[in-house]
């Protein structure tokens, strides 16, 4: 009896770390990848040129209702600071069919960015992004300051957006 009680005990530390290790570095990135996305309008846009920027990049898929839920609330916050500098891109998940996607966009009438992630280059370049919605704050410097799996907070996200913007309009702001 005491090897199995001793076994469980391991157990349940394994799942704990295991647990604790995904909940702090989910994806292990410090820096955003030097990718370069393709839109829906085919438009290539390159991470490495949003620099001096704050960008989202958000994971989703067509049938995610987390996703669905939240695109409402990423429309607003896109049209409130898009103008400022703010950069939004919504990248569709490798298995959502390509015509799904662009009905969902025009349906939705998404105005930011809408990437395809055909070959899933771009979620292995982002941690092996699996679970949708997964998003990457990413502050101007590049440095993903917040990275999420779910649905965002949006007053959080608000709040870090406005922060960003602002401590770059700053004269000698780096």
């Amino acid at each position: 009896m005491k090897i199995k009680e001793t076994l469980a005990v391991v157990f349940i530390l394994a799942i704990a770390g295991l647990a604790f290790w995904l909940w702090t570095s989910p994806s292990g990135l410090k820096w955003a990848p030097e990718v370069t996305f393709s839109t829906l309008e085919g438009e290539k846009i390159n991470m490495q040129e949003l620099r001096g920027r704050p960008v989202l990049v958000t994971f989703w898929a067509t049938t995610c209702p987390g996703c669905l839920k939240e695109m409402p609330h990423l429309v607003e916050l896109y049209e409130e600071y898009g103008n400022g500098g703010f950069e939004l891109i919504g990248v569709a998940m490798s298995y959502d069919p390509p015509n799904r996607v662009l009905e969902l966009a025009a349906e939705r009438q998404l105005p930011y960015p809408i990437a395809l992630d055909l070959d899933g280059g771009l979620a292995s370049a982002f941690g092996n992004v699996m679970l949708t919605p997964t998003s990457f704050l990413v502050a101007p410097d590049g440095k993903i300051i917040k990275h999420k799996i779910g649905e965002m907070d949006i007053v959080e996200l608000r709040r870090q957006v406005e922060t960003l913007i602002h401590t770059e309009a700053q004269p000698g702001s780096v």
